[in-house]
């Protein structure tokens, strides 16, 4: 009965609610990126989680300071863990991604519009390049999210962190904050259209200060960040 609905409702309406916010961010990014992002952007993710069905248990909320700019670290299970940060967090994020999520209809130029960064994994001094406008361009309240492992996990473990992320939260001086998402992948399967409905948890960790980060080196950054996330995959599932 769910794969019927999936097919017959999902679907139909991820397409057509992708379609009314690209309109959406058409109409207001050449105006305000910013108000753009927050109010389609968000909307999008939140009306992608809520249809599967997904209960979306979230802790953490009050080490957020909106008006900080952060670099979000976060693991990542399932394209689902897209819309759940984007819908839920109360930041205007720039994304990290790679260059293939700018050809996908509406999303790559509704992404563009707002501002987020494309980077090509094959060509290293243009990655670095578009990671340099990105940081030009950083403004207070603007964060900026990677997912350090670089792809999703296929296993669900947390794999190996890549360091970008680490070196730019030094370079720029801002504090980093972890993010553990749990349950995403029983709900959209990697490397499948399997949904699922069901539940995940989005756990935000306290930031590691801006004083830290200036007074330590990229690869402890990186153990401590892959610390805290790791600390959390391993507690009881949200029931």
């Amino acid at each position: 009965m769910y794969k019927i609905y999936e097919v017959l409702i999902y679907m139909p309406f991820v397409a057509l609610w992708t379609l009314v916010n690209f309109i959406g961010v058409a109409l207001v990014a050449p105006f305000s990126a910013r108000i753009a992002s927050r109010l389609f952007g968000g909307a999008w993710g939140r009306g992608l989680v809520r249809a599967v069905p997904c209960r979306l248990r979230i802790t953490g909320r009050d080490h957020i300071d909106p008006g900080t700019p952060y670099i979000l670290v976060a693991n990542h299970l399932s394209l689902m863990d897209i819309p759940i940060l984007y819908g839920w967090l109360p930041l205007d994020l720039k994304w990290v991604m790679k260059k293939e999520v700018r050809r996908i209809p509406l999303i790559g130029s509704g992404t563009a519009m707002m501002g987020h960064i494309f980077v090509d994994r094959a060509d290293h001094d243009a990655a670095i390049h578009e990671l340099h406008v990105l940081e030009d361009n950083l403004q207070p309240g603007m964060s900026i999210l990677v997912f350090p492992e670089g792809t999703r996990s296929r296993s669900g473990r947390l794999q190996a962190f890549k360091m970008g992320a680490f070196h730019m939260a030094v370079e720029l001086q801002v504090p980093i904050l972890p993010i553990t998402i749990r349950g995403t992948n029983a709900i959209l399967t990697p490397d499948t259209m399997d949904l699922n409905p069901g539940r995940a948890e989005l756990i935000i960790h306290p930031p590691i200060c801006r004083a830290e980060v200036v007074a330590s080196s990229p690869e402890s950054l990186r153990d401590r960040a892959r610390e805290i996330i790791s600390s959390a995959l391993h507690e009881p599932p949200p029931s």
